[in-house]
């Protein structure tokens, strides 16, 4: 079973490689139904795997002076707080199993159709950013707008452990529709760095970490990442992000329908 993770973190690891997201969005879904992982206790293991494996690259970004570390600032101190209220929220009802798995499972499935939806509508979402009214509107509140993504994106990474990448990406496309892509990208994994730290912490403390399972993740997952760059330059991503956006769409309604029933 544990080559079993390590190739699905290889496959994972390629996909986030050639499109740089789909790491939470592809790795917990698998865990929970493909491998039968308890949804608590695959949220939990693979936020520790986030954290890892994007503290790499925020280091790189960081060197690169490609981070808004204003942005960074003003998305963390809504998600952080957002986060520990959120851990506290589900030390309080951990005594329903039943209850927290269809919560999390639930709150999955509609941050996969949620992640979908803004890997294929970011340029719509940038266009519409740039409208004058809603420019306008959108620049006297950034700074509050800024904080309130975070405490959302706060929510959703702790209990799902999605939507810090493409969710996040999205959200900074339509609130600095003029900052270059590498900024935002690169601000929104040094974002994701703390934020999944501490998710997953609390995830730990909760008892929903499985070290080994996070290791064999880890040993696939890294030269999945490397051999996914490499592809990436030859294949055009006008093909990939709709090939994982419809990979995001099915999961996401699977469970959302496992959920209703």
């Amino acid at each position: 079973m544990d080559f079993g993770y390590s190739v699905a973190g290889f496959f994972v690891g390629a996909i986030v490689g050639l499109t740089g997201v789909g790491g939470g969005s592809l790795m917990t879904p698998l865990l929970v139904l493909l491998f039968g992982i308890h949804p608590s206790v695959a949220v939990g293991t693979d936020l520790l795997y986030a954290a890892m494996t994007k503290a790499g690259g925020a280091v790189v970004h960081g060197r690169n002076r490609t981070i808004d570390w204003r942005i960074v600032r003003a998305l963390g101190a809504g998600s952080v707080p957002a986060a520990a209220l959120t851990l506290w929220w589900l030390s309080t009802h951990s005594r329903s199993a039943y209850g927290s798995q269809s919560l999390i499972s639930g709150t999955l499935g509609v941050a996969l159709v949620l992640t979908a939806c803004a890997l294929l509508f970011r340029s719509r979402l940038q266009a519409l950013a740039e409208r004058p009214g809603i420019g306008a509107w959108r620049e006297r509140h950034l700074t509050p707008l800024t904080v309130a993504t975070g405490a959302v994106l706060g929510l959703l990474v702790t209990i799902s452990s999605v939507g810090a990448g493409a969710l996040g990406t999205a959200a900074l496309v339509f609130l600095y529709p003029r900052l270059p892509a590498v900024r935002i990208v690169g601000s929104d994994i040094a974002h994701a760095v703390p934020l999944t730290l501490v998710a997953g912490m609390g995830h730990w403390w909760l008892g929903n970490v499985d070290w080994t399972l996070l290791g064999a993740l880890l040993i696939g997952s890294l030269p999945g990442i490397a051999l996914g760059s490499q592809i990436a330059a030859r294949m055009p991503e006008r093909f990939l992000r709709p090939l994982l956006a419809s990979m995001l769409f099915g999961i996401g309604g699977k469970l959302s329908l496992n959920l209703l029933g």
